[in-house]
């Protein structure tokens, strides 16, 4: 990942974009020669932003913004410099938000690899005996790992 900064967190820092208080990553972009910012929009993962971000920088400033993209190799084809700042926006917001579907599809399918491999995992084969408590079944929760309760349990 090019242009990438480490900042005071351990997150990644992206040209043109921010965070907001309630975790949403977000991106604008100023139109050279104007005072009038283009918003390019909210966005779940910084990723998503940038991608964004680096659309609206190359529509506007053309080929030679190349090196300063955070992620020149995504750049969505068909682009064109100087096009409206409606049809920047459009490209943008789409790369964006394909960039996030993207990155949220990795994530799922990467839990339902973790929930299939726990499903298969039987505590107990048939016909044991059932431990008394937590501590005689042998198993231990680790750093990271969480039980799962829901209302059915309650039920």
């Amino acid at each position: 990942m090019s242009n990438c900064v480490e900042g005071n967190t351990s997150q990644k820092k992206y040209k043109g974009i921010r965070r907001r208080k309630w975790g949403k990553w977000v991106s604008e972009i100023r139109v050279p020669v104007t005072q009038e910012r283009l918003w390019l929009g909210s966005y779940s993962r910084p990723e998503a932003a940038a991608v964004a971000h680096d659309v609206a920088s190359f529509c506007l400033r053309g080929i030679s913004v190349m090196e300063q993209l955070n992620f020149p190799l995504m750049l969505p084809p068909g682009l064109k410099p100087n096009m409206s700042p409606r049809l920047i926006q459009k490209a943008a917001s789409d790369a964006g938000m394909a960039t996030d579907a993207h990155l949220a599809s990795e994530k799922m399918s990467q839990n339902d690899v973790r929930i299939v491999h726990y499903l298969e995992k039987e505590p107990w084969e048939v016909g044991d005996e059932i431990p008394a408590s937590w501590e005689e079944s042998g198993s231990e929760l680790k750093d990271g790992e969480g039980v799962s309760i829901s209302v059915e349990d309650y039920l």
